[in-house]
């Protein structure tokens, strides 16, 4: 008697702890892959920004500059310089190899709560709770933004970037795409305050949470709803999503100490994975491989899949 053929396997979800940092910097507000996932930042209440490798567990520098707790940062394309934003209404850029700041851009009203810096990393965007945008050039002098964007009724939550488009999220329960080339602005209205927003790895679709505990995964061309993914809980705090390496799963945080995963095309929930204690902060996909990286408390998990075996047998 033949057998049928096993079905080939999914994409392996990373749900197996292989190492745990404990950043010792109060709260980490934020953990962020560098461009390679070979490194990560953590931002931390008590106003440092660190660099490590997280596989071995290994800090590599520490950060100091910021006036108040730091809320999010990001590394430029070729690893020499880091973004940060935070409580003290500052934008800092930093030398990596160095840790020195090398320029401070202040503008902003409120808390900076996210950052990101344009695909050459001439520029950094930066979204404030004071409801703008503002665009900082890391070659001038000058100390005004090249650029605002004021469109938004209420607080700015998440900004990203990709080659020639700005994706914003906010708490007027609105998602805006700015289209640099054609000079256009496309909105859709989510109807809930938004807590992060992201282009899919494909560039087709942006992926929106909101504080109705609801994922959305909408088209990017068109703002069609192609997904809603929920059984997670957002009501409360700024939390992050984002889809894995493969634009498989969609992939959130929980105000429960689990992280979900949503299958893409089924929006089926495929993991809940229990992370810790309290309010998983924060989250970050490896640009390449199945690997997370999530924030409880003051400390990160680093994640596999099942079948990784760490260099030099078990961490």
């Amino acid at each position: 008697m033949a057998f049928p053929e096993p079905k080939p396997r999914g994409p392996e979800l990373p749900q197996k702890r292989v190492k745990t940092l404990d950043c010792g910097q109060g709260a980490v507000r934020a953990v962020r892959f560098n461009v390679d996932g070979n490194y990560c930042l953590t931002c931390g209440s008590d106003k440092t920004l660190k660099l490590w490798n997280p596989l071995r567990g290994t800090l590599l520098r520490t950060y100091s500059g910021h006036g108040y707790e730091v809320l999010d940062a990001a590394g430029s394309f070729d690893n020499s310089s880091l973004c940060s934003g935070g409580g003290d209404k500052a934008v800092v850029l930093w030398d990596v190899a160095s840790g020195q700041v090398v320029r401070k851009f202040r503008g902003h009203a409120g808390k900076v709560n996210t950052v990101q810096f344009n695909e050459e990393a001439t520029v950094i965007l930066s979204g404030s709770i004071d409801s703008s945008i503002r665009c900082w050039d890391c070659r001038s002098r000058r100390p005004e933004p090249v650029q605002r964007l004021d469109e938004a009724r209420d607080g700015i939550s998440s900004v990203k970037v990709s080659d020639h488009e700005v994706l914003a999220g906010s708490v007027d329960g609105r998602v805006r795409r700015y289209d640099l080339r054609m000079g256009q602005l496309f909105s859709d209205y989510v109807g809930s305050p938004i807590t992060c927003t992201c282009f899919s790895r494909d560039g087709q679709c942006t992926l929106v949470s909101s504080l109705d505990s609801t994922l959305r995964l909408l088209d990017k061309d068109t703002g069609e709803l192609l997904g809603e993914y929920s059984g997670h809980k957002n009501q409360e705090y700024k939390l992050d999503c984002c889809l894995s390496e493969r634009d498989t799963h969609v992939v959130s945080c929980s105000e429960d100490g689990k992280v979900y995963f949503w299958d893409l095309v089924e929006g089926a929930l495929a993991l809940a994975l229990p992370v810790g204690p309290g309010v998983v902060q924060s989250l970050a996909f490896h640009p390449t491989e199945p690997c997370l990286l999530t924030a409880v408390g003051g400390s990160v998990q680093c994640w596999r899949e099942e079948a990784y075996e760490a260099e030099g047998g078990t961490s």
